[in-house]
């Protein structure tokens, strides 16, 4: 019969078992023992002792009441009367019917010594009851001589009476006592020795675990490993060189069996190899006529010969079609290049002339002294411009928002732009909002599609302000986008129309004309709303509104340079990695 695996670590694990359950049973006996003393020592013997020894305090305290009684003859203080009543009457019957009940268990010679001390204690009462109680009930009583003196006698007596009942009551509870400890210690003793069984049997099951261990890694899974990894190796398309020694067991009959795997792989493998390399010629014998692979591989012998022929044939075939392409794409890339350069150097041509309409850095420092234009186009060129002009005393400037950006608001831009140069120098008009008005006809009338009454959506939102610094007045007015004024450290915002410059569908109205008398040390912004919708941050969020009159009021006391310097920075630092996602135009007048 084999010695196998199944039974090698079936008598392991019986041996296991069985410490086990000796150690289980040895250990809910004296368990189950130790149990049963503790519940006499906790339920029995200690509360026993502790009544005995309230039955001591008790007689002690009667007999202090008892004295008082008979030395103490005023009727004013009767708490110690009430109290030596309530004990003979109360107390002690209570105290009896505990320990009668507590004795149930007790030894024969015990409960006797318990009914000893019971008749004492009772006679002692008796004799409190009848001869000194009684005898001694009133103030009259005790200036009476005969009736004092006579009470004196069991008064005497009931002195030796509770010394000899302390004696005897003592000498139960050292009894109790001396019991308790017994079961105590025997307690302990069977404790003990189930603490040296365990020991011994915790080291036994460890040496008898590690010789279990050492028998199953020299027998079981040192070979096991040699397996794992032959199969490791082989799932990684290597075949392995070691083989598994034959043993009487199943692990050797699987090393059989893997040996002669890998010896009909290593001859498929070879095959294999001669067909991949074009050999289509080389021999191959199935293991036998059931073996599927043998059979598939000289199936896929005859198929690939015969696809090597038709792809050789595709091959040419294809090489001719690809250079006749690549001929093609490469001719088409550079007509593309052409046409992009031809694109870039007309948009390029395009910022020089819109970079031509806007006013020089002269021109701005000459008319608005202390000023800054922060001007950054999102692409080439931009749909927003500035515009700075000056008709008598008045210094126009404003921020303009064209729809659109790169090259469609470039064009909406240089429309805008002519217009307005028009009419400063071909109307009478001054005020910000009749030329506003004007602006907004020009706008319609240029961009109408057709005769037929359908308008273009196209327009541009602006802030226009006319600036008299002789008078220290600012005119403007403004579509959509509102001109704030810091003044003191403090934002004041004046509000634009809500109708853009273009066509819009609503009753036609004009734009109102605002007049602000300034202050020395006012400083007034204008705007498009690029920088308020440049996302990024750490969320990738909008800069927002609410932060970017923030950022006016903190820059507001800088010069105008640092002002720009500043909001450049904070602008780039919030953009980040992000795009830039329309054009930027900010323009700030200190007075």
């Amino acid at each position: 019969m084999k010695f196998t695996i199944g039974r090698r670590i079936g008598l392991g694990f019986a041996i296991f078992i069985l410490l086990t359950v000796i150690a289980f049973i040895l250990t809910v006996v004296i368990l189950d023992e130790s149990k049963n003393r503790t519940e006499t020592v906790v339920g029995q013997v200690t509360p026993s002792v502790a009544e005995l020894k309230e039955l001591n305090l008790l007689l002690q305290r009667s007999h202090t009441d008892i004295s008082k009684w008979y030395y103490n003859k005023s009727f004013n203080d009767i708490d110690f009367r009430d109290e030596l009543k309530k004990i003979i009457s109360t107390d002690y019957p209570r105290k009896k019917a505990i320990l009668k009940e507590f004795s149930g268990l007790w030894t024969d010679e015990e409960k006797k010594q318990l009914d000893v001390i019971f008749t004492r204690v009772e006679d002692l009462f008796d004799l409190y009851q009848t001869q000194i109680i009684n005898a001694l009930n009133s103030p009259e009583a005790y200036d009476d001589p005969n009736i004092y003196m006579l009470a004196l006698i069991p008064y005497e007596e009931s002195d030796g009476s509770i010394k000899i009942i302390y004696k005897n009551l003592n000498s139960l509870i050292t009894l109790k006592q001396k019991f308790a400890a017994k079961t105590t210690n025997e307690m302990f003793v069977s404790i003990n020795f189930l603490q040296t069984f365990v020991q011994l049997l915790g080291i036994t099951l460890v040496i008898g675990g590690i010789l279990i261990a050492f028998f199953t890694t020299r027998s079981i899974t040192i070979p096991i490993q040699v397996l794992k990894k032959m199969l490791l190796s082989m799932g990684l398309g290597i075949l392995p060189k070691e083989r598994v020694s034959a043993t009487k067991d199943e692990i050797g009959e699987m090393g059989n069996a893997l040996n002669d795997l890998i010896r009909s792989m290593q001859h498929t493998t070879d095959f294999a190899k001669e067909t991949g390399a074009g050999n289509f010629e080389a021999s191959y014998t199935p293991l036998s006529k059931d073996d599927s692979l043998g059979h598939a591989l000289l199936k896929m012998r005859e198929d690939l010969a015969e696809n090597e022929r038709v792809l050789e044939q595709k091959v040419i075939e294809r090489t001719e079609e690809v250079v006749r392409q690549k001929s093609e794409i490469e001719n088409k890339n550079e007509e593309l290049e052409i046409l992009y350069k031809q694109v870039t150097d007309s948009i390029h041509y395009a910022k020089r002339i819109q970079d031509a309409i806007l006013p020089t850095s002269n021109i701005v420092k000459q008319m608005l002294p202390d000023s800054f234009i922060l001007f950054k186009p999102k692409d080439i060129v931009s749909g927003d411009f500035y515009w700075i002009e000056k008709k008598e005393n008045l210094v126009y400037f404003a921020a303009v928002d064209c729809t659109g950006h790169g090259v469609p608001g470039a064009f909406m831009s240089l429309v805008g732009h002519n217009i307005l140069k028009d009419i400063i120098n071909n109307t009478s008009a001054t005020q910000p909002s009749h030329i506003l008005d004007r602006l907004r006809e020009g706008v319609v009338n240029t961009l109408r599609v057709d005769d037929s009454g359908k308008q273009a959506k196209d327009g541009m939102d602006m802030t226009l302000c006319a600036i008299n610094y002789d008078a220290m007045e600012l005119q403007y007015a403004a579509a959509f986008n509102p001109l704030y004024i810091i003044r003191k450290g403090e934002l004041i915002m004046h509000p634009a129309n809500k109708f853009p410059i273009g066509s819009f569908i609503g009753e036609k109205t004009n734009f109102d004309n605002h007049v602000i008398q300034l202050e020395k040390g006012d400083q007034i912004f204008i705007f498009s709303d690029g920088y308020a919708d440049q996302f990024g941050g750490p969320n990738g969020k909008k800069f927002m509104v609410g932060n970017f009159r923030k950022l006016l009021t903190q820059i507001a006391a800088l010069d105008s340079v640092s002002q720009k310097e500043k909001l450049d920075e904070t602008l780039l630092k919030w953009q980040g990695v992000q795009e830039q996602v329309d054009d930027v135009l900010v323009i700030g007048v200190k007075v």
